[in-house]
């Protein structure tokens, strides 16, 4: 009988194999994991090397070639020309799917649904979409009929071809995003961007006597500390609960209902890590460029946040759905709000999730999440306008209402959420199955029984120029 030849994830890699003897020294695969997609992961050891060289190369773009030392076709030219090497180190020939995807967009400014093929392309997806829409509100819209932010972010020059491929494929954010808006990328590169930001903040009443120079240096030392803890976390809590924990036999005909329960939570949890990982590390790329300045904070302190995918304090402590989503890839759901949920006439929510399932890709367990997603989110909002002013007469009350949402957001969002990793078919059903499809019960029970409050729809319309020059008329 022939011996089996050894098994290895890293040469299934469609990028780069020269890091395969690192790869099997550490034991873990250069371009694939099981149980994910795209997600990011600290698995990737292709992944992991392109942004640490990212990470260097954006100290040295900083102070290099800065704005004064260079021109802006130099460094849109540097930034593109690292971006697509980055690409094509990381995933070989799939690199050609995004190449033809942007040419294609250049001039036309439309996106295809090829997202689900890899990150870079998921990203490159919101920028064009992000740079159509602007572009449109620039040149095709009246500018009384746009909202505030939409006049702010309006583009009225159609983009040269060298500014459009240094947007898209920067080597800031080609790999992991996250999506930024053109204007401020231009800024950036320009020069203007930590200047523009202060204006904004009238920074002469924030105590500066002259226009200074924020570093980011403080920023990025703070969010590679949190990198390294969420890599830690990913070696020892991820590894002990893996999400295929949820599909054993103990787990599915043996616990109890509410072991279940708190051990979904648990495994959800532990799932988190990579992402806190992967995303913490991108912005930290850009701000080391010296690109994510957002102002300064009521106490005077320079904020890097304004690329931040994610505010892990607020996510942990989050007492609402809501709160829960908006603090959570959070370039990726004011890109859906802004190309979606603002401009839709009709069920702006569930447009919304149905187009992040698109966007995510094909895998079954994203369309279970979104769905899921759209009934809880829908029975939250129902649940909060009829109960929760009853909440807020005394200190104590508040308290006590804000620890029970606190435990039902994090369980609704572990039952949520758990398809997305989990992928299949097969082993949703049996997962959901286990918990007795009880989260989808009461939301329907909730949305069924109770009011809904008509003006939640009016609410979210962005007010535009005209409408807010009639209130000042009136």
């Amino acid at each position: 009988m022939a011996a089996e030849p050894p098994s290895s994830l890293s040469y299934r890699t469609t990028g780069s194999t020269c890091l395969h003897p690192l790869s099997e020294l550490l034991g873990i695969p250069l371009d694939q994991v099981p149980f994910t997609n795209w997600t990011p992961s600290v698995c990737l050891v292709n992944f992991v090397a392109c942004q640490l060289f990212a990470l260097f190369a954006a100290f040295w773009f900083r102070i290099y070639l800065s704005p004064g030392k260079t021109s802006p076709d130099v460094r849109h030219a540097f930034a593109t020309i690292f971006g697509i090497y980055f690409v094509i180190f990381c995933f070989g020939w799939y690199s050609v799917h995004l190449f033809v995807l942007v040419l294609m967009c250049y001039g036309i400014m439309v996106t295809a649904s090829v997202s689900s093929i890899h990150r870079p392309l998921m990203i490159v997806t919101q920028k064009i979409t992000t740079l159509a829409f602007q572009v449109h509100d620039g040149l095709g819209r009246r500018a009384e009929d746009l909202s505030a932010e939409q006049h702010r972010l309006a583009v009225k020059v159609k983009p040269s071809f060298l500014q459009y491929l240094s947007y898209l494929l920067n080597f800031m954010s080609v790999i992991a995003g996250p999506c930024n808006n053109f204007k401020d990328y231009i800024a950036f590169i320009e020069g203007r961007h930590t200047h523009m930001k202060l204006l904004e903040v009238n920074w002469k009443q924030r105590g500066f006597q002259s226009l200074p120079e924020p570093s980011p240096t403080g920023a990025v030392i703070r969010k590679l500390y949190m990198t390294l803890v969420s890599l830690l976390l990913f070696l020892t809590l991820t590894k002990t609960f893996p999400v295929t924990c949820l599909v054993d036999d103990w787990f599915v005909h043996k616990a109890n209902f509410l072991t279940r329960l708190c051990y979904l939570y648990i495994v959800m949890q532990a799932s988190k890590p990579k992402y806190y990982f992967a995303w913490t590390l991108a912005d930290a790329v850009n701000n080391a460029a010296g690109f994510g300045f957002s102002g300064v904070d009521k106490n005077g302190n320079f904020c890097w946040d304004l690329l931040s995918n994610l505010n892990i304090w607020k996510i942990e402590t989050a007492t609402s759905f809501k709160m829960y989503l908006e603090n959570w890839n959070i370039q990726t759901a004011t890109w859906l709000k802004r190309v979606c949920y603002e401009r839709v006439p009709w069920y702006p929510t569930v447009l919304t999730f149905v187009l992040s399932a698109l966007w995510h890709g094909v895998y079954p367990g994203y369309y279970f999440t979104f769905l899921t997603g759209t009934l809880v989110t829908v029975a939250a909002r129902t649940m909060r306008n009829n109960y929760r002013h009853y909440f807020l007469s005394s200190k104590a009350l508040k308290v006590a209402y804000d620890v029970v949402t606190w435990v039902v957001t994090q369980l609704a969002v572990s039952y949520t959420v758990a398809p997305f990793v989990m992928l299949a078919v097969e082993p949703t059903i049996s997962l959901y199955k286990s918990m007795y499809f009880y989260l989808h019960i009461i939301s329907l029970l909730i949305i069924l029984f109770l009011p809904v409050k008509p003006h939640a729809h009016i609410q979210r319309q962005p007010q535009t120029l005209n409408s807010i020059n009639k209130k000042k008329k009136d």
